[in-house]
């Protein structure tokens, strides 16, 4: 387990109160339900200020959520960083974990296998796990996705369309995000002609 060494002090509910989302805090460190005796970096999920009796809910940064009563003798409360404080154990965000979605046109198990390996060769044989492997079929086929305001009239011009993304595999555009405001189509991909006259 990868920790660090952090002066912080424990936050009363007065203090907490105080707080908003964007102010970091520290809690105990919990992963699938697993308690560790160390803490973890995390925000309030809402301003300390809403807080009406119950307890305070805090997420860390990675993705647990937890319900916290600062005064609580039995819990080990909500810390912030604090030069005149004492020292706690910080558990380390010092990697990411990646869900890779890969598509191998032709692939067969020696390509995987390939990938696998390449991708050991660059991090560590260590570092780089298969988690769950699932093999699907899918067909090479393309289509052509636009981006168009959700809440926009449909214009015949299509004028409001925007980023036209070319040779985009279905499968891929389960793992895109729109921008904000706006959605997806996909259509059926459509070869580009140019019928310009050539002399």
């Amino acid at each position: 387990m990868n920790t660090e060494k952090v002066t912080a002090r424990r936050l009363t509910a007065e203090e907490v109160a105080e707080l908003g989302p964007q102010d970091g805090i520290f809690v105990a460190a919990v992963t699938e339900g697993l308690p560790l005796d160390c803490y973890a970096p995390a925000n309030l999920t809402k301003p300390g200020k809403n807080f009406e009796g119950g307890s305070f809910t805090a997420r860390t940064i990675f993705g647990d959520e937890t319900h916290l009563l600062p005064d609580s003798a039995e819990e080990s409360g909500i810390w912030i960083a604090d030069k005149a404080g004492e020292e706690i154990n910080v558990l380390q965000s010092a990697g990411v974990l990646l869900n890779l979605a890969l598509f191998v046109p032709g692939g067969n198990r020696e390509s995987l296998e390939a990938l696998y390996s390449a991708a050991r060769d660059a991090f560590g044989a260590g570092i780089v796990q298969r988690w769950s492997e699932e093999v699907v079929a899918v067909p090479e086929v393309k289509v052509d996705l636009f981006e168009e305001p959700a809440r926009g009239r449909k214009s015949a011009s299509g004028q409001n369309r925007d980023r036209r993304a070319l040779d985009i595999y279905p499968t891929r555009v389960r793992f895109l995000e729109p921008s904000d405001g706006w959605k997806f189509i996909v259509e059926p991909h459509q070869e580009v002609v140019d019928d310009t006259p050539t002399i």
